[in-house]
């Protein structure tokens, strides 16, 4: 090969030489610590010089990637081949009409229907979902929404909450046209298909009619994106008149609310990840204003949900008092006028190390608890008959078949005979069962199908277990194709969360198919920080604690490595948002373990955001973190760990940050300045690349089709880096 000198070289292909931001270094100074900032001047959203930053990252990532376009075409027709396009959901009756979604072929959005229920007074057959299929027009349908008439023309759409009158006559939608979250709440009158002329902008998630159907309860943000407002709109007044029934003053705290299963009630939730506070607005006398249960400076976490009992009204408490794990408690509402102390409180579930409680309702029979046993979410009932009392009957759980599996509500009517739950595994298809209350049976009503020959018996989840530094037994589930022998020379894929208690729960997702028949060994990590294994489980990867969550990533790594199971030179790593900042955190900790590391909207430069309290939700994650602006300690602890902090000259291997431009949650400066930095002090070969969606929010562009390009553009570049491409 000839050598060509430098300055006689061609010049290289549009798009393949990696953008460089400029150098304009800001000072950040803490507890007299000093850290000098290169690139927070890429925060700046409106300057063209950053959007066109961006955008020149965007062409480098389609130029180093492009050769991956025929594998994101093959992932793409795979999942499309897999999926029935034309499909509705299992129809949920509420107050007398049965409430269904459907998709159609072609189509990028869901359309939301209902159809009149029947009366007959057999409760077996009116409680009986009418057989509705695919394709087949349903009779009575009435169309609430159509998303894609919704969406068109607009660069970006999504549904955040819904809500109809009692009567059936309204339906109150919000929807998001950018990204950020901030939804416009619109009114149709389902009589004759009209809009009313009432308007509300930049409303939250969450909505709900008052009994009546004379208001519309509905959340705020502010200029952080905490929600902290709960408002109320009559319908045919002006905006501006609307009443503010709570505000939430703390920075720290998160509100929402709901509506009590039986609708007497308005809950409102206040709360962090370690204390909480219930307020409930009767509707029966509204006058009286909020009734606070247990006040936040008890610092107790807990849920309630306020129900009449024998005449008497009583509150169902989810709560931690002397229960690391959560319990269950009933509880007489007047007794929360007295001192915590003096109050008296009935035990329905008792504190078990073994078992996390996440959760209890009520039905008009039963009470209904979510509950985690061996990282397992389950359901259990308990007759209300005798609740809280030596009478109290034992409580009854569906059995299923499968060791990894998950199990929840899905959502039921307070009348029911019957609860509705949702069923999946990591090969089983999600199922919608109804559990019969008083006998225990099992109605399964559909089970989301799968196209293309696909036969669960082709593929294994099996439970495994890494062992941490410190001895800490890491639940790990362990996917592969059937046929994948145990012969160390098949790629592999850890994929890890570990932030805010939340659990990576064993469900069927058809888009990893696409990389188990590739050969790929896919690994869950179920890391503390998460919440597979309890309340300690958590409290064990946060605040002071949290770098358990990135060693016990590794060691999970190192697991698969030694297993036999993959070749330790075609490991991969993926996670998103806090997973994100894992994904940051272990390709500073270890970056020779990882062929490629795929990081999306990741929360990489962790510490700079919550430094700042003026920045979304930045306050409210001081509970997780620690409060670095006060503790010199946490400061410290976070700043030997933030990713973007701690880039260093290594070989890193092949990293893709993926994220939006209108993300509110982590902004996308964060992967921004991160990729920056990385290539700055890379002294490797591989490419280091920033893909950014310029339309969209946290959750990536709109529409169903959009979503799977995204999914296969992440697997397509996962399969490329270990040598994956093609089907076993």
């Amino acid at each position: 090969m000839t050598h060509i000198p430098a300055e006689t070289a061609p010049p290289a292909a549009p798009g393949t030489v990696p953008p460089q931001a400029r150098k304009v270094p800001v000072q950040r100074q803490h507890h007299g610590d000093v850290f000098v900032d290169d690139y927070e001047w890429l925060r700046e959203k409106d300057n063209p010089e950053v959007v066109a930053h961006l955008e020149a990252e965007n062409t480098y990532t389609n130029a180093v990637t492009a050769g991956q376009q025929p594998l994101r075409d093959a992932i793409f027709n795979e999942i499309k081949k897999r999926t029935q396009e034309t499909d509705l959901s299992v129809p949920v009756r509420k107050d007398g009409w049965w409430y269904y979604g459907r998709m159609e072929e072609g189509k990028q959005y869901g359309i939301q229907c209902r159809t009149k229920a029947s009366d007959t007074g057999d409760a077996a057959a009116d409680w009986t979902p009418p057989a509705v299929e695919p394709g087949t027009p349903v009779p009575g349908e009435q169309i609430l929404l159509d998303g894609n008439a919704e969406a068109e023309g607009k660069p970006f759409f999504s549904l955040g909450g819904a809500a109809v009158t009692k009567d059936g006559h309204l339906y109150a939608y919000a929807e998001d046209n950018a990204g950020d979250e901030r939804f416009t709440l619109r009114i149709k009158d389902l009589r004759t298909g009209e809009l009313l002329p009432d308007v509300v902008e930049n409303v939250f998630y969450s909505l709900a009619f008052s009994p009546d159907g004379s208001r519309v309860f509905y959340t705020v943000v502010d200029d952080s994106w905490r929600p902290y407002q709960i408002k109320a709109h009559t319908l045919g007044t002006e905006v501006t008149d609307d009443v503010v029934i709570y505000q939430e003053d703390d920075p720290a705290m998160w509100t929402g609310f709901d509506l009590s299963a039986d609708r007497r009630h308005l809950v409102v939730g206040i709360g962090c990840s370690e204390y909480s506070e219930t307020r409930l607005l009767d509707f029966e006398h509204p006058d009286a204003g909020l009734q606070v249960l247990v006040p936040r400076s008890e610092r107790l976490l807990y849920d309630a949900e306020p129900f009449v009992l024998d005449g008497v009204q009583k509150v169902l408490l989810t709560h931690n008092k002397d229960a690391v794990n959560s319990m269950v408690s009933l509880v007489d509402l007047a007794e929360f006028g007295k001192p915590l102390a003096d109050q008296r409180w009935a035990t329905v579930l008792p504190h078990d190390n073994a078992v996390r409680v996440n959760g209890a309702g009520v039905t008009a029979s039963h009470a209904v608890l979510s509950v985690r046993k061996d990282t397992i979410e389950r359901v259990q009932v308990i007759p209300l008959e005798g609740l809280g009392t030596p009478a109290q009957a034992p409580a009854a759980e569906p059995d299923f078949d499968e060791e990894l599996y998950t199990a929840g509500m899905g959502g039921s009517d307070y009348e029911a005979p019957l609860i509705r739950l949702t069923y999946t595994s990591y090969f089983t298809p999600p199922r919608i069962y109804d559990y019969e209350l008083a006998t225990g049976r099992l109605f399964l009503r559909k089970e989301t199908p799968v196209l293309g020959g696909y036969d669960p018996s082709d593929y294994v989840a099996e439970r495994a277990w890494a062992t941490a530094g410190d001895g800490a037994r890491i639940p790990l589930s362990v996917l592969r194709k059937a046929s994948v022998e145990r012969d160390g020379t098949n790629p592999g894929l850890v994929y890890g969360y570990g932030s805010y208690e939340v659990s990576m729960d064993p469900g069927f997702n058809t888009a990893r198919l696409s990389l188990l028949d590739r050969g790929v060994v896919y690994v869950v990590a179920h890391v503390r920080g998460g919440g597979e294994v309890g309340r300690k489980w958590y409290d064990d990867g946060k605040k002071l604690q949290k770098k358990n969550t990135f060693t016990d990533f590794v060691a999970a790594t190192d697991w698969l490595a030694a297993s036999g199971w993959a070749d330790p030179a075609r490991i991969a790593a993926m996670g998103g948002s806090a997973g994100g900042l894992l994904m940051g955190a272990v390709a500073n900790l270890a970056p020779e373990k990882y062929a490629a590391i795929l990081a999306q909207v990741p929360f990489v430069d962790a510490l700079t955001s919550i430094l700042d309290p003026d920045l979304p939700l930045s306050a409210l994650e001081w509970e997780e973190w620690g409060n670095p602006i006060k503790d010199a300690e946490v400061y410290a602890y976070m700043k030997s760990y933030s990713p973007y902090e701690n880039v260093r000259p290594a070989n890193y291997p092949r990293i893709a940050a993926v994220t939006s431009f209108n993300d509110t949650r982590v902004l996308y400066v964060e992967p921004a300045k991160w990729v920056a930095k990385l290539r700055e002090a890379s002294t490797g070969t591989e490419p280091i690349v920033l893909k950014i969606e310029m339309a969209a929010g946290h959750g990536g562009a709109s529409g169903r089709y959009e979503g799977w390009k995204d999914r296969a553009w992440d697997y397509a570049f996962v399969l490329d880096a270990v040598g994956a491409r093609e089907l076993l």
